[in-house]
């Protein structure tokens, strides 16, 4: 059976861990070679010895243009074009409103919203015509989530970029589509929940629990793929019903 993404050339930032480690893991699994970024060198490394040889570990911030610029110099020197884009890297921080710091709001915008929107700029000349941009949104651009009222205005920011590029981009026809996880059991997520924090997260969801990180990989995997040939400008939440009921 032929797989999904059979010589893709694929980039996933944000892909040393979590969501966008899992992703890397089922493009692979599916055939492509794919470029990973990471701010952390030695996470980054362990991820591409994870891996395997169709992963390539670039160190890159998000919110950094010079990283951008040289990330999308490796690509291009190496293979010359991206099939599937996967603007993943993003941060999350508690601020309750009141308490807002203005490098709170900085942090925040800087790589949640100014570095998705330069990723996929940067991308541009070397997007295949017919590609496919997946975005990284949230449940929290669509709830009111209290003490998470800048991220959630950056992650509805996401889902605003989606519709716009899908109009922008369309002589080319490159999709470009959001994935928005709800509460996902991540390295990221152990950073400020406990146990007793994760428990009320189940108590909102229909589901009654958590998500994994490779449950939304398997639906970035059905944006990136022609399984998504005529699914564009879409929202595909991953939450267990959490946003939908």
């Amino acid at each position: 059976m032929t797989r999904k993404l059979e010589g893709k050339i694929a980039v996933v930032t944000g892909g040393s861990a979590g969501i966008g480690l899992a992703t890397a893991q089922r493009f692979i699994d599916e055939g492509a070679t794919v470029f990973i970024t990471g701010r952390r060198q030695a996470e980054l490394d362990a991820a591409v010895k994870q891996l395997g040889p169709k992963a390539v570990g670039v160190q890159a911030d998000a919110a950094k243009l010079a990283d951008l610029a040289h990330l999308f110099d490796t690509v291009k020197a190496a293979k010359g074009k991206i099939d599937v884009l996967f603007a993943n890297a993003g941060g999350y921080e508690f601020s309750p409103f009141g308490q807002i710091t203005e490098d709170v709001y900085d942090k925040m915008f800087d790589i949640n919203v100014k570095g998705v929107l330069f990723t996929v700029q940067q991308a541009l000349p070397l997007l295949s015509d017919g590609a496919s941009v997946v975005l990284t949104g949230s449940v929290s651009g669509s709830k009111g989530m209290e003490s998470f009222s800048v991220y959630n205005a950056t992650k509805a920011a996401i889902r605003s970029f989606a519709r716009s590029w899908t109009a922008d981009l369309k002589a080319r026809r490159i999709r470009v589509n959001v994935v928005s996880p709800g509460p996902i059991q991540t390295p990221g997520l152990d950073t400020f929940a406990n146990d007793d924090v994760k428990g009320f997260l189940k108590t909102l969801v229909p589901l009654g629990r958590l998500g994994t990180a490779d449950e939304v990989a398997k639906a970035v995997l059905f944006l990136a793929s022609d399984d998504s040939s005529f699914v564009a400008g879409a929202e595909l939440f991953v939450d267990g019903g959490l946003a939908q009921i």
